[in-house]
């Protein structure tokens, strides 16, 4: 007869140590830099230093939470930067056109998704991999930007109501922060709390498992890049608010600031997990180490060998410590 025994005391706790590591390890890790900075700068931790970091991370954070999506069904979305950039020069030459500033807001809202869900279709549909479509997306539409803009930076004047969007304050708080929280919670509680949310993990799991039990697989797997088209252009939108201009040139480099704070957040470049709380906690440890180098005199693109860096480590950490049987050395 086999003889069974008590777990030991305390699993409990480790199993949910276990659980939660990467989370919990980037926490850590945003707390070490917010003390190193804080030590390091007599400026980091003003009020208006805190606040010009989340209105600067606040485009990151909407990109990265519709990527967080993108990412858990094991694709991944390239063109993130190029979009930003087209929609960013589409507003401000329809602004400059005299066109109202809501409808503006709304046909970028529009665009975005039809760019999103054009590329969904052929990754969906079509069975081509995301990184090519989205590595061809990336090409195309910054072409597109640069040849309605001709290179050229457009202003946006006389529109203070599109204007209050990057640059309001509302309670002290800046309104992109505003807005980048508002969708950071209605992402969390998709994902967690919704029948669409537990598709997208489905999805990322085993997407013919998900499709023999009857979900819209491939509905769901196209519908992913229709959320990052919108987010796109929410970005797109914020971040010519607040620069008051329009450029084809904007969000050079934007997708792997984006990349970086998912995967350093714990998100599964296999797909079929994620965590858009690890997502808030990577786009703001990806703010801060920006914003803390220049304090500190150093060249920003520095930044970009620091960027780089996060992501290697974060998908060493994600392939090969963190995984689904890391229980913290127990066995």
């Amino acid at each position: 007869m086999t003889a069974y025994s008590e777990r030991a005391a305390g699993a409990p706790v480790l199993d949910f140590l276990g659980e939660h590591a990467q989370v919990l390890s980037i926490a850590a890790f945003f707390v070490a830099c917010m003390i190193f900075f804080t030590v390091t700068t007599d400026t980091f931790l003003t009020v208006g230093n805190m606040l010009n970091v989340i209105r600067q991370a606040a485009p990151i954070l909407i990109v990265a939470i519709a990527m967080t999506f993108v990412i858990i069904t094991g694709g991944i979305d390239l063109s993130v930067g190029s979009q930003v950039a087209l929609v960013n020069a589409l507003a401000a030459i329809l602004l400059a056109a005299g066109v109202p500033w809501p409808v503006v807001v709304l046909a970028m809202l529009a665009f975005g998704g039809a760019v999103g869900l054009f590329q969904g279709w052929f990754i969906a549909y079509q069975g081509i991999p995301a990184f090519i479509v989205t590595l061809a997306g990336l090409s195309i539409v910054r072409g597109v930007a640069l040849y309605l803009t001709q290179g050229y930076s457009i202003p946006i004047t006389g529109v203070p109501g599109f204007l209050s969007l990057g640059r309001g304050i509302v309670l002290g708080i800046p309104v992109p922060a505003l807005i980048a929280a508002a969708i950071a919670v209605i992402g969390y509680v998709v994902i967690a709390s919704t029948k669409y949310g537990r598709q997208v993990v489905a999805v990322g799991s085993n997407l013919e498992a998900a499709r023999r039990v009857g979900m819209p697989a491939k509905w769901t797997l196209s519908s992913v890049y229709l959320v990052s088209g919108v987010a796109c252009a929410v970005a797109g939108l914020l971040i010519a608010a607040r620069l008051g201009s329009g450029s084809s040139n904007a969000a050079v480099g934007f997708e792997l600031q984006v990349i970086a704070a998912v995967v350093l957040g714990g998100t599964s470049l296999m797909g079929g997990r994620g965590s858009m709380l690890g997502t808030i906690l990577g786009t703001l440890t990806i703010a801060i180490i920006g914003n803390g180098l220049i304090l500190m005199h150093i060249s920003p693109f520095f930044t970009q060998i620091v960027t780089g860096a996060i992501i290697l480590i974060a998908i060493w950490l994600n392939t090969r410590i963190f995984t689904t049987n890391f229980r913290l050395g127990r066995r």
